[in-house]
């Protein structure tokens, strides 16, 4: 009866969270967004796809599908990929290094434009993702194709775990725990955490590209990115936002931002900030 009650109480949670978001938003067919559907052509109102990046251990229909399809659904194309899987282990994504998952979200890039012909995209992602949308437009040469940024979460300067990571590396020591995640096939652990290789490279000069427009948001209450500040860039051209600056109450973490109606409707002034909106209603998102 209790496992009945709380597969009951879960499912009746996610009709209200789609129910919300179908009420919020206009019909796909009216606006002509699309999800995933490389015939979708932009409007003049959302001139630039959406490339969207899942987080680590996730995947396209994982993470960040209800924002895509919220984002499809007000008439965006919108457009996603699993990407840093292994062969061998293929259920979920962002596990390769950095560097090599960069080079195929830049080949999706590539294709989304080619086949939408627009001129540029737009890119929003999600923890790692976000991470990798900065990533993307400094070190793979294609800032001219990206119109904006919208990083959820990323772990920009490096991640601590609410000090976990200090923990590992005094009990085990940096280079024995490098070791430990590289044997055990999972390179993002040592890549995107403090003094990672990638960390480094996008932090070595300035991060932010010119001719690029950045949104960064992140929850005061993250327990993975943490201190919560690493996931700022204090450059020009670079807006950098709490989502408690919107709404104070919200208590959402590090997985929950993905899913906070609080966090779409950032995300959404971000990639229209000309027709951007207060919250005048807050949801309260996921602690976890």
């Amino acid at each position: 009866m209790r496992n009945s009650r709380k597969r009951w109480f879960a499912g009746f949670a996610l009709t209200l969270v789609l129910g919300a978001v179908t009420a919020a938003a206009p019909a796909q067919a009216a606006t002509g967004g699309g999800n995933n559907d490389f015939s979708c052509r932009p409007s003049a109102a959302h001139p630039d796809p959406v490339v969207l990046l899942h987080g680590t251990f996730a995947t396209y229909y994982e993470d960040i599908n209800f924002l895509q399809a919220d984002l499809a659904a007000r008439g965006y194309c919108t457009f996603s990929l699993t990407y840093g899987a292994y062969p061998q282990f293929p259920f979920v994504g962002g596990l390769a290094p950095i560097a090599e998952s960069s080079v195929e979200i830049k080949n999706y890039v590539e294709k989304v434009r080619s086949a939408t012909g627009a001129a540029k995209v737009d890119v929003v992602g999600h923890s790692e993702g976000g991470l990798q949308s900065l990533y993307l437009a400094k070190m793979q040469g294609i800032s001219h194709e990206i119109g904006r940024v919208v990083a959820i979460a990323p772990p920009t300067h490096g991640a601590d775990a609410s000090g976990l990571l200090t923990l590992a590396y005094t009990l085990l020591g940096q280079s024995t725990w490098d070791n430990i995640v590289k044997t055990l096939g999972l390179p993002i652990f040592a890549d995107e955490l403090k003094d990672g290789a990638a960390i480094k490279a996008l932090n070595n000069g300035p991060v932010a590209q010119p001719g690029v427009a950045y949104t960064i948001i992140t929850s005061r209450y993250d327990e993975l990115v943490t201190p919560t500040e690493t996931s700022f860039v204090r450059e020009p051209g670079v807006a950098n936002q709490y989502v408690q600056d919107s709404c104070p109450v919200d208590p959402v973490g590090h997985i929950g931002e993905a899913y906070d109606l609080n966090v779409w409707h950032l995300v959404r002034n971000a990639l229209d900030p000309a027709n951007a909106t207060r919250i005048t209603v807050c949801a309260v998102g996921s602690p976890g």
